[in-house]
């Protein structure tokens, strides 16, 4: 079992930076795939960026690529959203997933809000 805790939400001008972070429970984060999804009002939830067990790779939605950076600390537990370049567009619910078994995400955090004034 694994808990998310996401932090780092919050009202940003358009061309802003946030930097989201994500806290995991278990000692056994280090093997799980991670990700990034968001939700806009209205909307699906939308992939937004993964990161393999070891950080070696990355896959990022192409409305993102440029301007998020995901990245893993394993020693702590957590990954982490660079965010730059804001949009309005970029406004959603953004949640933090895992996958333990690099086929599906399993694990989801509660989500922050990001949003971005024009």
């Amino acid at each position: 079992q694994v808990q998310l805790v996401e932090s780092g939400g919050g009202l940003v001008q358009a061309g802003g930076s946030l930097r989201l972070s994500c806290a995991a429970s278990g000692r056994t984060f280090s093997i799980y795939r991670m990700g990034w999804f968001r939700q806009a009002p209205g909307k699906e939830r939308d992939f937004v960026v993964a990161i393999t067990r070891s950080g070696g790779s990355t896959t990022y939605a192409d409305s993102v690529k440029g301007r998020f950076t995901i990245s893993r600390d394993n020693a702590k537990n957590a990954v982490y959203l660079q965010m730059n370049s804001l949009k309005p567009e970029d406004t959603a619910v953004y949640y933090c997933a895992a996958d333990p078994n690099n086929s599906r995400w399993v694990y989801w955090g509660q989500g922050t809000q990001v949003t971005v004034s024009s």
